[in-house]
């Protein structure tokens, strides 16, 4: 799954919309449940987020799988390189994703209420 940065910071602006009007009209945060409307249609973030690690660990997996068929003589070599570096970049990926969170995290304890 590619998650571009204009599709996210949309649907972040549209549940940071839809959460902040919720708030206005008096609604309990029960009613705020996450869901995120799109021009692909309604999406859960947890789901969404939830999709984006599976295809990460299968990413990670597949390129394990290729290395050992590769350390056991089979396998093209051309298709170890692609998948280990795919998975690479997977992986950091996901720790530059991980470390804005936890940025943002921080940043939302230091603020001033």
């Amino acid at each position: 799954m590619i998650i571009t940065s204009a599709t996210s910071n949309s649907a972040a602006a549209a549940a940071y919309a839809k959460t902040q009007s919720s708030l206005e009209m008096g609604l309990p945060a029960d009613d705020a449940d996450g869901v995120v409307s799109g021009a692909s249609g309604a999406q859960k973030f947890g789901d969404v987020l939830a999709t984006a690690i599976e295809g990460a660990v299968s990413s990670n997996k597949e390129a394990e799988m290729k290395a050992a068929s590769g350390l056991t003589g089979h396998g093209n070599l051309t298709d170890i390189v692609t998948s280990v570096s795919q998975a690479q970049m997977v992986l950091q990926t996901a720790s530059v994703v991980r470390d804005k969170v936890i940025q943002s995290y921080q940043d939302i304890m230091r603020m001033t209420i």
